[in-house]
Formats: structure tokens, sequence, C-alpha cells
């Protein structure tokens, strides 16, 4: 058995409780693209294998919407394994970075579903490493990984760089969970991360983090296009 993924983690133990509660029937986490191959594996999977992957499930599960969480600074940005505008969106403000990926990931996805494909069935993309996330409560976060209080300082001196925790999404070098594992050597991205998450809770994070926040706000109307 598979060490679980943080973001899955994030999907069972908080998202889907509350997509839940808004009138979901099914929420489900799963590793889109082929997870056999070492290729495959972690955050560059190829954009002609994950497509695949989605196009399947739709194929298979007329009534199901899909949406994405995917860590933007590790996406392919070209060769056979790139992502759609992936290079493009290097260099605008991050505000218009999900926005131009997003809209190419759909306009493939439907391109490969054919006609008459409802499109609403695609939620656009959330792209953060996980981790950015937690910057939205640094007293909450340190508390919530395994009771350090004592790394809140630290926490908040990283958060108080950036515009918002969204922004910590900088490059796989000084990504976040590379700065909390500076001051947290033995930090565990599912228990740890998944701790912190509960600690800090879904409204403060979408408080403070606009796209996620229209991101949720879009799978919760989502049942309203169905």
């Amino acid at each position: 058995m598979s060490k679980a993924k943080p973001k899955e983690t994030f999907v069972d133990k908080i998202l889907a409780p509350h997509l839940y509660r808004v009138g979901y029937s099914s929420v489900s986490a799963r590793l889109m693209g082929n997870a056999r191959q070492r290729s495959g594996r972690g955050g560059g999977r190829a954009w002609s294998s994950v497509r695949q992957g989605i196009v399947n499930h739709l194929n298979t599960n007329p009534g199901c919407a899909v949406s994405t969480m995917v860590d933007y600074y590790g996406l392919p940005q070209t060769g056979t394994r790139a992502w759609p505008k992936r290079a493009d969106s290097a260099r605008p403000p991050f505000p218009c970075k999900p926005v131009n990926v997003e809209n190419a990931l759909r306009d493939d996805v439907v391109r490969h579903m054919g006609h008459g494909f409802n499109a609403s069935r695609l939620c656009r993309l959330m792209m953060h490493e996980f981790e950015a996330l937690l910057f939205s409560d640094c007293q909450r976060f340190a508390e919530g990984i395994g009771g350090r209080p004592q790394l809140a300082r630290d926490l908040q001196n990283i958060r108080d760089q950036f515009d918002t925790p969204e922004h910590i999404n900088d490059s796989p070098f000084t990504a976040p969970s590379k700065r909390i594992r500076a001051l947290m050597p033995g930090y565990q991205k599912p228990l740890d991360g998944t701790n912190a998450a509960l600690h800090i809770g879904l409204d403060t994070i979408r408080g403070q983090c606009p796209h996620f926040a229209d991101w949720l706000s879009r799978l919760e109307h989502l049942l309203e296009s169905h």
C-alpha cells in the first residue's frame, strides 16, 4: 500500500466533509497519470498522461465533475511532458498564472472529449504546493505541527515577505515545504500538514488565499450547473 499524499489527505479529511455539507454525494481524490512508471511519479507528470486520466474518468463516470490540485512550480514546461501554457505563464504576475494555465488545460480536455461535452464538468485548477495554504495563520500552523509554537515567528517572517500565502509557491528550491523543512527537519507532509490545516480551518485558509477561495466557491456551486 502506498503512502497517502498530502493533497489526497487534504481532500479526504478537510475538503470532502465540507463539500458533503453543501450537497455532494461523493468526493474522492485520485492520482492522474501513470503512477506505475518512475517517470510518472512526483509533480512532473506529463500533461498527455494526466489529460488521458481525466478524459477516461469523465467518460467512465458521466455524472462526475473533475478539478485538479497540482504544484505549479513543478509542472513540466518544455518537451513532450509540457503542460499547456506553463512556459508562457512564468513571467506574468501571480493572479494571471493560474488563469492562463487553467484555460489552456480546459480547452485541451474539451477538445479531446469531443462535441457535446459539458465544460462545466471541469472546475478550475488549484495550483499550489499544499503547504502554501498553511501560512494562512502561522500561529495555528506552528501549534498544529506537533505543538511547536516557537516556530510561529519564523513562519510569520516567511509569510510577511509575500502578498498572500499563495505567492510563496515560487520555485522548486524555495517552495513552502522546503522552507518548512528548513525550520522543522522532521516535518511529515500528510500527517503534520493535515493536522495544521485542521487546526487553521478552511474558513481562515479561504480568507487568506484568494485563488483557493475562488476555486472552493466554484466547487461549492458546481452542483447548480448539473
